[in-house]
């Protein structure tokens, strides 16, 4: 038979094992169970996660990678873990992965407890449920001890994250029992050299200096920047020179737990904490600047948002909560060809009008020691060159045509896949119907009450989740009933599609992200003071919201264009 193995490090370390600590230990003992009982690794079977939390599932590269070879057929007939916590520490997402391995004919093996996890009776399925919950139980106490140590070490002034500008980190180490040296801490000093840094910045913003301003001088006079970010040049940003503003480490103020990182379920979503949940701790030896260089700053900051909340009627204007899309066609999808910046939209007057153009933000945000392009692209040009190109080189014929045969072939196996589906759904209804039998009755005659009442909500979630994807089944589903007419109605999109890109910009972006692999590329020509463009293209996104959930992807490449 053949094996696959599954390995995941959290990334807490406090509290665990020495087998949760390492995926090469976890791959190397699962290789030597398969040995033991015949089966046979092959290399492209083994999925590894280090350092993710098991509370991630849609984050996690190798558990989607193994869930994925699961369809249409698991090519690997056995999966071996050192645990079930590997898998996750979530009660209900690892249930339901375990469920969808065992109904696609993997058998799922615990080398550390030489066990097979089956869901053959009620009572296997018992015990996963209070498994699963004992895993969770454990993520939680992980949580807090993380927690705990944290606030322990920010209040004695010691880092609890990573690297700030304008400080080293340095390791404290103590003299352990067995007479070795071990870390005890981690403490930040003062780097000379990015200090005068920190205070120039104070010092510029006290004088009147705005943010885009002092950013743009500190990279013409080619200060020490903080570390670049996502492939960015590492040079001075406004957004960095405001975090420097409003950091209070810099006045001797060490301020922790301003944001929780996860939410209930453990997944990665960053939320402020009120201020009561704060901690701050003076540490004097980290000041860089004076309580009178600090409060000239923020004296200056307070004025100019007094201005701008006055000429704007009280309203902070700005990028929406709601998350909006943007009015401008290509901003956020194209990228300065020179340094990799983004392309943003600027205006100047044009006699009685306004004109508006896209342009290099690096050049106009932090300077022309950063980028030199400064080469404007009319609005109307760079929209009209990027849409002419979709459409006269990606929705080639021939294209359209290949990818609207594949579409109607899927459309014909979706009523059978949907058969499928809803017995599937049908058994785990039944299944969630008789495990919350057990529990309610397990809770009547006492017991472990708490552990019994969370696995129990847990399971009516789950009923509740079911009969949702059941209705949802149900539903009544318009579909072409030929492939003549799948073609006039996948056709007619195309139609609509030309359609909205000339006439919303808004929707036209979601289209464009969807027919776009990446960003589109503008490489500026001074000396002819045009730019030529570049990009990946497929259709695929495309042809998913009309027919199917997969579509097909086109000839590689936009061929570049050149539009003034």
């Amino acid at each position: 038979m053949i094996a696959a193995i599954y390995a995941r490090k959290s990334t807490d370390q406090s509290g665990v094992s020495d087998e949760q600590k390492s995926v090469a230990r976890q791959v190397e003992h699962a290789t030597a169970y398969a040995e033991q009982h015949g089966w046979m690794v092959v290399a492209e079977h083994i999925h590894v996660d280090d350092g993710i939390s098991g509370a991630e599932f849609a984050n996690r590269p190798g558990f989607l990678r193994l869930m994925n070879a699961l369809k249409p057929k698991a090519p690997f007939d056995v999966l071996i873990m050192s645990e079930e916590s590997r898998l996750g520490r979530e009660a209900i997402e690892t249930a339901y992965a375990l469920k969808q391995l065992i109904q696609a004919g993997v058998r799922v093996f615990f080398y550390l407890e030489d066990h097979e996890r089956t869901l053959d009776s009620p009572t296997d399925k018992l015990l996963m449920s209070v498994t699963a919950f004992a895993d969770e139980l454990e993520r939680e106490k992980a949580r807090q001890r993380t927690y705990d140590a944290m606030r322990r070490k920010a209040k004695a002034g010691h880092v609890t994250g990573g690297r700030v500008f304008g400080y080293d980190n340095h390791e404290v180490t103590v003299t352990g029992a067995d007479g070795q040296p071990r870390r005890s801490h981690v403490e930040r000093r003062v780097n000379p050299e990015e200090a005068v840094v920190v205070r120039r910045i104070f010092d510029l913003c006290a004088k009147g200096r705005g943010i885009r301003s002092i950013a743009k001088t500190l990279n013409a006079e080619g200060v020490t920047a903080p570390r670049a970010q996502q492939g960015r040049p590492r040079a001075w940003a406004p957004s960095s020179v405001r975090e420097v503003l409003y950091r209070d480490t810099y006045r001797g103020v060490v301020v922790w737990n301003k944001t929780k990182k996860r939410n209930a379920w453990g997944q990665h979503q960053p939320k402020d904490r009120p201020a009561s949940d704060w901690i701050a701790t003076k540490v004097p030896d980290l000041r860089i600047v004076t309580d009178a260089a600090w409060k000239a700053a923020h004296d200056r900051l307070a004025s100019a948002r007094g201005v701008y909340l006055r000429g704007s009627n009280g309203h902070l204007w700005g990028r929406p909560a709601s998350g909006l899309e943007s009015k401008y066609l290509l901003t956020g999808l194209s990228r300065c060809g020179s340094c990799g910046g983004t392309m943003t939209v600027r205006s100047r007057s044009h006699g009685k009008r306004r004109a508006y153009f896209y342009a290099c933000s690096s050049f106009h945000h932090r300077g022309r020691a950063v980028c030199a392009n400064s080469l404007l692209l009319p609005l109307a040009s760079g929209d009209d060159a990027v849409l002419d190109a979709l459409e006269e080189q990606l929705l080639e014929p021939t294209i359209i045509e290949a990818a609207i045969a594949q579409a109607i072939q899927r459309a014909d196996r979706a009523p059978q896949d949907a058969e499928a589906t809803r017995a599937a759904l049908r058994a785990t209804q039944t299944r969630l119907d008789a495990e919350v039998g057990n529990l309610t009755a397990a809770v009547a005659i006492g017991g472990n009450l708490k552990g019994l009442v969370a696995a129990l909500r847990e399971r009516e979630a789950d009923r509740t989740r079911t009969q949702d994807a059941l209705d949802a089944l149900d539903r009544p589903i318009v579909q072409a009933r030929s492939a003549a007419e799948s073609r006039a109605v996948i056709r007619k999109k195309l139609d609509d599609w030309r359609g909205l890109l000339r006439d919303h910009a808004p929707k036209a972006r979601q289209l464009v992200r969807k027919l776009i692999q990446g960003r589109i590329i503008f490489q500026p020509n001074p000396a002819a003071k045009t730019y030529t463009f570049e990009a990946t293209g497929t259709i695929s996104g495309f042809l998913a919201g009309i027919v199917c959930p997969q579509g097909v992807a086109s000839p590689p490449g936009i061929e570049p264009g050149s539009r003034p």
